[in-house]
């Protein structure tokens, strides 16, 4: 709605606006793109014209609305489907991800995973079973694994302390 209103602020017709992306009309004339950046930036929005850094921000993003969005398995490689989704090979996005954010995708997925998961977990309203077929984990083990290889301690644990124990705030971010 910020982006939208800016844009109509200065004169430009919005044709499209989706999360990290906006279509405008006619291109944007360089004194309006300086107005629309700062406008942006008083918003606490940032404009990435950086063609890199804005399919980075689609891997980030694709990842992402997978775990929030996705309520089915995956019947494909998520490889596969992220390529197909950015229009891409795999290995590029794959270097490009890794030179610029210093881990890899795989890595990226599941931290994202691992996040969705406290989440789910101090929700309240799944159990593992539920939690570990909702974030596409083969089993319930898979994900406790992966769970305490990442925070250190085990799904069960972490509900206690950090969803039930307030003296412990700091877990909340493990």
């Amino acid at each position: 709605m910020v982006v939208k209103f800016e844009l109509e602020k200065l004169g430009l017709v919005c044709v499209k606006v989706i999360p990290g992306s906006v279509n405008v009309a006619n291109p944007i004339p360089a004194d309006k793109m300086h107005s629309f950046k700062l406008a942006l930036l008083n918003a606490g929005l940032e404009l990435m014209d950086d063609k890199k850094g804005i399919l980075i921000e689609k891997i980030k993003n694709t990842i992402l609305e997978t775990l929030d969005y996705a309520d089915d398995k995956m019947k494909i490689n998520f490889s596969y489907y992220l390529s197909k989704k950015l229009d891409r090979d795999y290995t590029y996005l794959a270097n490009l991800f890794s030179e610029n954010e210093g881990i890899t995708i795989e890595h990226f997925f599941i931290a994202s995973r691992i996040q969705r998961a406290k989440r789910l977990i101090c929700n309240d309203e799944l159990n593992l079973t539920e939690i570990s077929w909702k974030l596409h984990y083969s089993s319930v083990a898979h994900l406790s694994t992966q769970f305490k290889k990442i925070t250190g301690v085990t799904p069960s644990y972490y509900k206690h302390i950090a969803c039930n124990d307030l003296l412990h705030p700091e877990m909340c971010e493990l």
